[in-house]
């Protein structure tokens, strides 16, 4: 079985985020070929276009990090019925400057939790909005709304509940399916390369 390493942002810069307990879950729950590495987004300036011409170093980084997965996966809250700012800012720094989408072509699972009872559904709308004007194939079945349960997840990533448990590792199961499929129709030679023919 092929190894992949998969890109995650937390959307959430919260020191008791209930996304990344979440975040926890699935790498405990995903399958063994999965290999995970956080995508920082901390430290990132709010982006501005005057960047552009001289990327700073946080920015650079992102992007290597982004290119340098081979699946992206998404595990957020919903602020304002939307998509949080930090995350959002780093999605803009990720997909510029115009002409360099480190996005694009990267399988990406989107994930949340909640403590209300849409667990994060309207972020995830919103998402795959900005998501499929870069260009990145997004798993969307199964949905995962999740509602937070303190007596359900533990701090380190446990799940008590073998019902939430076997849904997580399902979906972990389909989005590691996913990222396969899209890489293998990605491969150089397909149609929307540049000199495809070449590539065959």
């Amino acid at each position: 079985m092929t190894s992949h390493t998969i890109g995650y942002f937390v959307g959430s810069l919260s020191s008791t985020s209930i996304n990344r307990t979440l975040s926890r879950a699935l790498i405990r729950l995903a399958p063994e070929n999965l290999h995970f590495t956080e995508i920082p987004i901390r430290d990132l300036p709010l982006y501005s276009q005057d960047f552009d011409a001289d990327y700073p170093p946080e920015g650079r980084a992102l992007k290597a990090a982004i290119e340098g997965s081979d699946g992206i996966l998404i595990v957020s809250p919903e602020y304002n019925r939307s998509i949080p700012g930090a995350l959002k800012n780093a999605i803009d720094w990720g997909s510029r400057p115009w002409g360099t989408n480190s996005f694009a072509r990267k399988p990406t699972g989107i994930i949340g939790a909640s403590v209300g009872n849409i667990g994060t559904a309207v972020m995830q709308s919103n998402m795959r909005s900005v998501l499929s004007f870069l260009d990145a194939p997004q798993l969307n079945s199964p949905e995962a709304y999740i509602t937070f349960d303190p007596t359900v997840f533990t701090g380190d990533g446990e799940i008590t509940d073998a019902g939430t448990r076997d849904f997580l590792r399902h979906y972990m199961d389909e989005y590691g399916a996913f990222v396969q499929r899209v890489l293998d129709v990605t491969a150089p030679g397909h149609i929307g390369d540049e000199h495809a023919a070449s590539k065959k």
